[in-house]
């Protein structure tokens, strides 16, 4: 019998948007790594802000853990090869990768957005994606098999978002990630995508978060209990460890049960 286990001990992930802005709380990648260092992985943080991926760093080592930083921007081609070389020359293998790269973007409806920005958004939050797995694929092919894991959003499940760029791009991500787990099986690397609801993290408090709207976010929920980046960096975790060995091509929800209801039942919201 198999043994199933989360321990990711002697295995290398890669992690990017691997920072945190300052604010309160923790980002979704920080939060991640952290996580995964936690269960023995040995970490490359990726992120185009250095500062914040050095404290990822440091957070990370002053558990005992281990972990690089390298600096890069993931829509370019030759700054993904490098991120992936970068573990690979380090510890010599890769086992995990998590795509968590991504903004806000183009503002608008198709009406009124702005093509070129809409372009940029697409490139970060989608052609990304498909950079860092076109380098991390082979070297995971080469260790026996991996984990990815990409980031989307419950905007990229339903309707109702004020922009057209955000909640189009995030279901491109959802369906490049059942795409990616049929292309990949063969070679022993499992694709899943986890969605984040209206979880509370720095990028989200610095975008003009008052107490009333963070209030309100917290209702449009089954739980009505407020989210974090840790509540999200838990579930990278587990997709990318053994305890989820028989997940490929999964879209999993961490929103509060915000996406399983058309409506809040009366009692709450």
């Amino acid at each position: 019998m198999d043994t199933i286990t989360e321990n990711l001990q002697g295995k290398v992930a890669i992690v990017t948007g691997a920072g945190s802005r300052p604010g309160e709380g923790v980002g979704n990648g920080r939060a991640a790594s952290i996580l995964l260092a936690r269960a023995g992985a040995k970490l490359v943080l990726a992120d185009a802000v250095p500062e914040w991926a050095e404290d990822t760093r440091r957070m990370i080592e002053a558990e005992g853990g281990e972990a690089i930083t390298v600096t890069g921007d993931v829509t370019k081609p030759e700054d993904c090869r490098r991120i992936v070389a970068a573990g690979v020359e380090r510890w010599g293998r890769l086992d995990a990768l998590v795509n968590n790269v991504g903004i806000g973007g183009a503002q608008g409806t198709a009406e009124e957005v702005d093509p070129a920005e809409w372009a940029q958004g697409l490139l970060v939050n989608v052609t990304s994606m498909m950079l860092m797995a076109k380098y991390a694929v082979p070297e995971m092919r080469k260790a026996g098999g991996g984990a990815i894991v990409n980031i989307g959003s419950v905007a990229g499940l339903k309707g109702g978002h004020p922009s057209l760029l955000y909640p189009t791009s995030k279901g491109a991500v959802v369906n490049m990630t059942r795409a990616m787990a049929v292309h990949h099986a063969k070679d022993g690397i499992r694709v899943n995508c986890v969605c984040p609801g209206m979880v509370y993290t720095p990028m989200v408090q610095a975008n003009a978060m008052t107490p009333e709207k963070r209030e309100a976010r917290r209702r449009r929920s089954i739980l009505q209990v407020e989210g974090s980046g840790w509540d999200v960096g838990a579930a990278v975790a587990f997709l990318c460890g053994g305890n989820s060995r028989w997940m490929t091509g999964a879209i999993v929800p961490v929103d509060a049960g915000a996406t399983a209801i058309a409506a809040l039942p009366s009692g709450l919201g």
